[in-house]
């Protein structure tokens, strides 16, 4: 039997359950098929965005495995056992493994979503704060990622999504 109370944490648990299974960790690439079209996600340093012969925009990219929660804590434990047995675990609840300097090219779409977390918005330092989850263009996006003055965007992990080999969603991780 539900009491008043345990109605209102039911939806809470739910919810947390949902957002365990979706976010618990992005290691590798993961691929799917959906509709026929071939759906990957990756996480990347990315170094690069260049207009192409074609006059699309490409993007060169680093591929890195992010890892949260108690997979970052478990990586970290097996990476840096001194560190980890020093401060109990991963840092701010994330642990990035980078072992490759690999760099690999990618077509970005035209309607490519770009989801960003902070970036400079007035070219002022004393302004930058983060906007959670802003849409912004791939236009836009290509500028603010030129810019190193103020916040260098390259420094940020991003998770990538890609349709039959091509970019269609840029999220901006935001790491504290």
């Amino acid at each position: 039997m539900f009491t008043k109370k345990s109605m209102y944490l039911l939806p809470v648990l739910v919810l947390l359950f949902l957002s365990l299974v979706t976010t618990a960790s992005t290691a590798g690439t993961r691929a799917e098929a959906q509709g026929g079209a071939k759906i990957e996600h990756l996480t990347v340093y990315i170094h690069a965005l260049q207009p192409a012969a074609d006059g699309k925009l490409t993007l060169t990219a680093d591929p890195i495995e992010w890892y949260e929660g108690v997979d970052a804590d478990r990586v970290f434990a097996e990476r840096e056992p001194e560190a980890a047995a020093e401060i109990g675990g991963a840092l701010d609840d994330y642990y990035i493994v980078n072992d490759s300097t690999q760099l690999t090219t990618y077509q970005v779409a035209d309607n490519a979503a770009v989801t960003m977390q902070i970036y400079d918005h007035t070219g002022k330092i004393e302004d930058l704060d983060i906007s959670w989850n802003e849409s912004i263009s791939l236009q836009k996006f290509a500028a603010e990622f030129a810019k190193t003055d103020v916040f260098d965007l390259s420094q940020s992990p991003y998770h990538l999504t890609m349709e039959n080999g091509e970019i269609t969603s840029i999220v901006q991780q935001y790491t504290p």
